[in-house]
């Protein structure tokens, strides 16, 4: 898009966000989600001021029943490390199946940020999001059954998630997977294989 056009369409835009603003004080749920989205997203979430008053709004947007804007917000706490504040909105947008938030609420329960760590709920929200498609999600589920936490230590589950996180893309799990695999037919893999190259 050519500057001069992107110059044209400025007025309109203005118009536009002024609109949204004005429906979003009549308590019009969407209007207030679309004036504040491009206040927290991009550059201007980097301008405090700016992103404080996007994030006014999408509040309002969520307590009048916007669920969109609960998952950005859920979102935003969670990247401002402000744990406590974000796991009841991640925990919601989880519950709609947002895969981001089900990762989000399992890192939090696995690790103990500003909760009390749980490894049976860290479990819980990252097999929702492995189902939905993370394959962070299952990758962190394979680790789970390699160290024994929150579940029986088990080999066969660690591989079958390593799997299904290659299967979804992670290039780790599919590392992961191979060298269990290759363990298990009898192939040495990583620093063994490569000290007996050395005497070959």
């Amino acid at each position: 898009m050519s500057v001069f056009r992107a110059l044209q369409l400025l007025p309109f835009l203005w118009a536009f966000l002024q609109a949204s603003e004005s429906l979003c004080l009549q308590k019009d749920a969407k209007a207030c989600y679309t004036y504040a989205l491009p206040l927290v997203s991009g550059e201007n979430a980097k301008v405090q001021d700016l992103r404080e008053k996007g994030l006014a709004f999408m509040r309002k947007s969520c307590l009048l029943g916007y669920m969109k804007a609960c998952d950005v917000i859920g979102e935003n706490y969670y990247k401002d490390k402000s744990y406590r504040a974000a796991l009841p909105y991640l925990e919601q947008s989880c519950a709609r199946s947002v895969v981001f938030a089900c990762e989000a609420a399992g890192v939090i329960y696995r690790d103990g940020r500003d909760v009390r760590q749980s490894d049976h709920k860290a479990r819980e929200y990252f097999e929702k999001a492995c189902k939905l498609g993370s394959g962070d999600a299952c990758y962190n589920i394979a680790m789970m059954y390699r160290g024994g936490f929150g579940v029986e230590k088990s080999r066969s589950n660690e591989k079958k998630y390593y799997q299904l996180s290659c299967e979804k893309g992670l290039r780790a799990g599919c590392e992961k997977f191979t060298e269990l695999d290759n363990e298990d037919r009898g192939i040495d893999t990583g620093i063994i294989a490569r000290i007996k190259a050395w005497f070959q």
